[in-house]
């Protein structure tokens, strides 16, 4: 029973099925889809692991200092590569944080969690970035400049008021960012229509503005690398993945070099193939010196290759067991038995994919140790992957390319809407806007549905259900700030009978009030600040057309 009255006691909702600290894990919808402009769902966040390589926050998790309240609660639930920026943080080391916003409507208390996500990074050190994609905004949703430019002062004035340090940080729009321009020109060699259209779905109807607004979007997640390579994180919603797993592909098309395992002549690209000759290698090398010889043995002991693939025969069916299929088992054979007698050795190799002949050479010469040379790549036998990886990216930037290091990611979970499914800018009984007058945002969560039991008794007897209530994710999300153990209260007394929706959503109702009052207050005060700032918010008297 769903009950949208705003003194109900009990009323039931469709908000997704609860982590045990607190996150929530989506239900209800029937499949998992990432589209960054239509409506994304997420039937199961564990999908998104397995469908898409996102990898579990709580994993990572440990590594973090001082970890945000979102981190801590499991709100963020995903990361793609956040390692760098931990070690980052706890070497204090240079490193940057980077999201953007489409001005399409009213910044709400969903744009919240990524406002918090980049501020936080930049307290942590990070030299924070908040862009307005004014011509996504143009392009994908046909607003007008104007519509644009009242939309952009309002989100910038939210970021600020929520602690964003624009001295610290950096603020700008696509439109008037000529670097980023620059760079989208140049990332636009390495991409092409048909991987487009297999990311986005693209087709024959679709604008060449759209496709152009997704490389200036790839450019701004490397801008923060334009001047030189370092860790960086893009805080976002797990529907901006796509752009996301784009954005690495091309930062590494760009490299000068690839840096890469191998162990013969041979090239292996299959990461799978790569790790079961490594398997087979490390075997046969076992009490053997480093140089891939026995350490006893009169005449030529070289291991060979040929020697791999018989030790790889005969135990198929172990590696087989270990979970490689037979097409990776084959593949590693075939590439064994046609290399025969050359000889197998690990070792680290620079492929010049993409240097210029002078960076080639430098590189070259800035191997130290054995190493051998061919026409497209380098061999170094003395020289761990890490290293390696070092080196290439000093050669390539000393030799004018970017060097650029994979950006990093992180995804929070969808705001379940006030009246239950998904929160919508297009739904304004779904969300509260940072613009409510705050008694609107009073009503709104009083309106709210929740995860209540039909009658107070029932909830009394049973408990509530905190784990599919939207207004417990207010609490969990924001209203309860830092303090995880208000959080915890309100998840147990709910569960535990002791806490009755009606008198929840009050208390929630007024923190809310609150918290739209005070954020008001400061946006008010950066207001009178904001022609100080380094960003033009007003570029539709300078451009023609819509």
């Amino acid at each position: 029973m769903t009950s949208d009255s705003p003194d109900s006691d009990a009323a039931e909702g469709d908000a997704p099925e609860p982590l045990p600290d607190g996150g929530v894990d989506a239900e209800g919808a029937d499949d998992t889809t990432l589209d960054p402009w239509g409506s994304a769902t997420v039937s199961d966040y564990r999908k998104l692991f397995a469908e898409f390589g996102i990898e579990e926050f709580d994993e990572v998790l440990p590594e973090v200092p001082d970890p945000h309240y979102l981190m801590r609660r499991g709100v963020i639930f995903g990361h793609r590569d956040y390692r760098p920026i931990a070690r980052a943080m706890r070497d204090d080391e240079d490193f940057a944080a980077l999201s953007g916003f489409m001005p399409t409507g009213d910044p709400h208390i969903g744009h919240k969690l990524v406002f918090d996500e980049i501020i936080w990074h930049q307290q942590q050190g990070g030299d924070a970035y908040g862009l307005i994609a004014d011509l996504e905004a143009h392009s994908a949703r046909g607003l007008t400049w104007s519509e644009i430019d009242t939309h952009a002062r309002d989100y910038v004035l939210s970021l600020l008021a929520l602690g964003f340090d624009p001295e610290e940080g950096e603020l700008y729009r696509q439109s008037t960012n000529r670097e980023v321009q620059d760079l989208a020109f140049e990332l636009g060699v390495e991409a092409n229509f048909s991987e487009l259209q297999a990311i986005y779905d693209f087709d024959g109807e679709t604008d060449v503005s759209h496709m152009q607004s997704v490389v200036t979007q790839m450019a701004d997640i490397l801008y923060p690398q334009a001047d030189e390579p370092r860790p960086t994180v893009i805080p976002v919603g797990p529907d901006q993945d796509p752009h996301m797993r784009l954005a690495r592909d091309l930062a590494a098309r760009m490299r000068y070099f690839r840096v890469t395992e191998a162990f013969a002549g041979f090239e292996v690209e299959d990461e799978r193939e790569r790790a079961l000759l490594g398997e087979v290698y490390d075997g046969l090398t076992a009490g053997e010196s480093e140089d891939g010889t026995a350490d006893a043995g009169d005449g030529d002991d070289t291991l060979r290759c040929e020697d791999a693939a018989e030790a790889l025969r005969a135990d198929r069916s172990d590696y087989e067991a270990a979970g490689y299929d037979a097409a990776t088992v084959e593949g590693v054979l075939e590439k064994l038995e046609n290399a025969g007698m050359e000889p197998i050795r690990r070792r680290t190799r620079f492929l010049g994919r993409n240097a210029t002949d002078a960076a080639f050479d430098a590189l070259v010469e800035a191997v130290d140790g054995e190493k051998r040379v061919y026409d497209e790549h380098v061999d170094a036998f003395e020289l761990s992957r890490e290293e390696a990886e070092d080196l290439a990216r000093e050669v390539e930037t000393d030799h004018g390319g970017y060097g650029f290091r994979a950006p990093s990611s992180i995804y929070h979970r969808f705001m379940t809407g006030l009246t239950g499914g998904k929160m919508s800018s297009s739904v304004p009984a779904s969300h509260i806007s940072l613009l409510d007058d705050p008694e609107d945002g009073y009503d709104k969560v009083k309106a709210a549905t929740t995860g209540g039991r039909q009658s107070a008794e029932e909830q009394r007897e049973l408990g509530g259900e905190a784990d599919e209530c939207p207004v417990y994710e207010l609490y969990a999300y924001l209203l309860a700030g830092e303090d995880d153990e208000f959080a915890t209260e309100v998840y147990e007394e709910c569960v535990g009978g002791e806490r009755l929706c009606g008198g929840c959503k009050e208390q929630a109702a007024e923190l809310m009030a609150e918290f739209l009052e005070d954020h008001q207050e400061s946006r008010e005060q950066w207001a009178e600040k904001l022609d100080e700032l380094d960003i033009d918010l007003d570029v539709a008297a300078d451009r023609r057309g819509q």
